[in-house]
């Protein structure tokens, strides 16, 4: 098939998760034989924040992982990107586009014979539903939505004909377990390392602060059982405000910046322990979604331990894949038995990749898109 994705950036994933995602599925649809185009417009936030934080060269850092994947700039107020579609069999737009180029691409599918498909990884549709009722998908085939919340949500509000759930994963490809800088095949199940290469005890977080959707979380969840253990621990991320900055440095903790996504493998393989803290929405009103970050964190074989979420599509065993902290003190208590216990670290790792390559990899979403498409011809 030939599929063009527009994406809000390929090129930069600054506070842009869908990148990871994004890269991951094109490079699985590429290696199956499919054409692929992303196209990006030429100026936008992602990017434009990314030059200001890393400089210019920062914006074709991916090639070094991606180096088939090539994002396609264009200027949505003097051209014609829907022009790209003629020859396309599959067109899929991501939900951080404009909804002036969702309308315009939409009265493109008419009478054409390619499918088109609107792809949303946000939690508008529930925290700001008068934004998303903006977009024009009365051409649409559908949509993908990453939760069954989401998915039920177009349809309940008319917003879509038809919609499927299709979550987030980790591309395998990049995110794989390291161990003293080599990577070992994704596909070996016996990748454990001995107690002796097992990185000293200390904790990452990769994350961004972000709109204060999360400010008390961290606090609870991440900086003070880290101050209070007396933890190494490292910080990655943007949007970071000073008072922020204080915070982790008060705390002891190092705060490292902007971290490209695909160097994760690297700073996990170097760390015995990472958390997941998830934003509020996602937690009030998105049950049973989680964003990318544990699927890459589990793929890359460090253990995690979570803030409360809830997982009720049943896309990991909690409390085997990773434990599970309701509040800050059992946080303080699991990480103490992660860093102390080598048989838990050891069953969590082994359980984790267990779950991410059964269930959760690229390809298992290539998989499932090109059943939709199925579906639809």
């Amino acid at each position: 098939m030939n599929i063009v994705y527009f994406t809000h950036s390929l090129r930069s994933d600054w506070n842009h998760g869908n990148a990871h995602f994004v890269r991951g599925v094109l490079s699985e649809l590429q290696a199956r034989g499919h054409s692929v185009r992303a196209f990006e417009p030429q100026t936008n936030w992602s990017a434009q924040n990314l030059v200001a934080d890393a400089g210019e060269d920062a914006l074709q850092a991916y090639r070094s992982v991606y180096p088939h994947l090539q994002a396609t700039l264009y200027d949505p107020q003097n051209s014609d990107a829907a022009s790209a579609l003629q020859d396309a069999d599959l067109v899929i737009v991501h939900e951080w586009n404009d909804p002036v180029l969702v309308a315009q691409i939409g009265q493109k599918r008419r009478g054409a014979r390619w499918k088109l498909l609107f792809h949303d990884t946000h939690h508008r549709a529930a925290s700001a539903p008068h934004e998303m009722a903006a977009y024009d998908l009365s051409q649409y085939d559908g949509v993908l939505a990453f939760g069954n919340v989401i998915r039920d949500l177009y349809l309940q509000n008319g917003w879509a004909k038809r919609a499927w759930t299709w979550h987030e994963a980790a591309d395998t490809r990049v995110f794989r377990r390291e161990v003293e800088g080599e990577k070992i095949s994704s596909s070996s199940q016996s990748d454990l390392p001995p107690s002796s290469l097992l990185p000293p005890p200390s904790l990452v977080w990769i994350g961004n602060w972000g709109d204060d959707e999360r400010t008390r979380e961290l606090e609870e969840f991440l900086i003070r059982p880290v101050a209070e253990l007396g933890l190494k621990a490292e910080i990655f991320g943007v949007r970071y405000p000073e008072a922020a900055k204080r915070a982790l440095c008060d705390a002891g903790i190092e705060y490292g910046g902007y971290l490209p996504n695909f160097r994760a493998p690297e700073i996990f393989a170097r760390h015995a322990v990472t958390v997941h803290v998830p934003r509020r929405p996602y937690v009030e009103k998105l049950p049973g979604i989680p964003t990318i970050r544990p699927f890459e964190a589990l793929a890359c074989g460090i253990p995690l331990v979570s803030a409360p979420w809830n997982d009720d599509e049943n896309l990991f065993r909690p409390g085997e894949d990773f434990l599970v902290a309701r509040d800050g003190g059992e946080m303080k208590t699991h990480l103490r038995a992660v860093l102390g216990e080598p048989e838990l670290r050891q069953s969590l790792i082994t359980h984790g990749l267990e779950t991410i390559r059964a269930r959760h990899t690229c390809a298992h979403r290539v998989d499932e898109l090109l059943g939709v498409v199925e579906e639809l011809n």
